[in-house]
């Protein structure tokens, strides 16, 4: 394990190769537009706790979704608390960085409980097709919540992509929102299971 800031070239570029499950690795999930556009570095200053929790994102949520769907696209993930900070005060689609702490912010837990979490932006080529088709993005988010152990889910209409923020925690929420229609679609939904009318259509869970 990493156990100090990445500080150079040699580190980050170790950083990148470690493997977080099967068909991720931590290169993965460091691109930023953010980053690149404004020369920002994008590196954790807890590189440890960003590889515990991305190792839970991924082996619980993403390779499930990637096994199942097919390829998926990872849109934005890790982002380090310099560059949110940065994105949030200049308007560029990020939360603050307290609300953003065990979410995209990896490598710190969050200010509630001090557990720890991750999320990651991605898009579903096979739903984005079925989506520009008229699908109802429900029925992805239902399928999620009836099949994987999520903690929260945000949906965006993405210009037809239907990209959403799928986010792993130690003490998972349960709660489903999106910038369509219903803003609120579950919360603190926990007991609440068995959507299957919703997406008969879609692939059986490959674990």
């Amino acid at each position: 394990m990493v156990t100090k800031a990445i500080s150079t070239y040699s580190a980050l570029d170790q950083f990148g190769r470690i493997r977080l499950s099967k068909n991720f690795f931590m290169r993965d999930f460091l691109y930023s537009e953010i980053s690149n556009f404004y020369n920002i570095p994008n590196l954790p200053e807890n590189p440890d706790l960003a590889i515990e929790a991305g190792k839970k994102l991924c082996e619980e949520l993403l390779e499930p979704l990637n096994t199942t769907f097919g390829r998926i696209s990872v849109r934005s993930a890790y982002r380090s608390a310099t560059l949110n900070q940065f994105g949030n005060a200049n308007k560029l689609n990020c939360a603050s960085n307290e609300a953003n702490f065990a979410h995209h912010i990896w490598d710190m837990p969050d200010s509630e409980s001090g557990l720890m979490g991750a999320t990651a932006c991605i898009c579903i080529p096979w739903f984005m097709d079925k989506f520009k088709l008229g699908a109802d993005w429900r029925s992805l988010a239902y399928w999620v919540h009836d099949h994987l152990p999520y903690s929260e889910l945000e949906f965006f209409d993405g210009k037809g992509m239907c990209s959403f923020n799928i986010s792993w925690h130690e003490n998972p929420k349960k709660n489903i929102t999106s910038w369509m229609n219903p803003r609120v679609l579950l919360k603190d939904a926990k007991d609440i299971r068995g959507f299957k009318e919703w997406y008969i259509d879609f692939p059986t869970l490959v674990k």
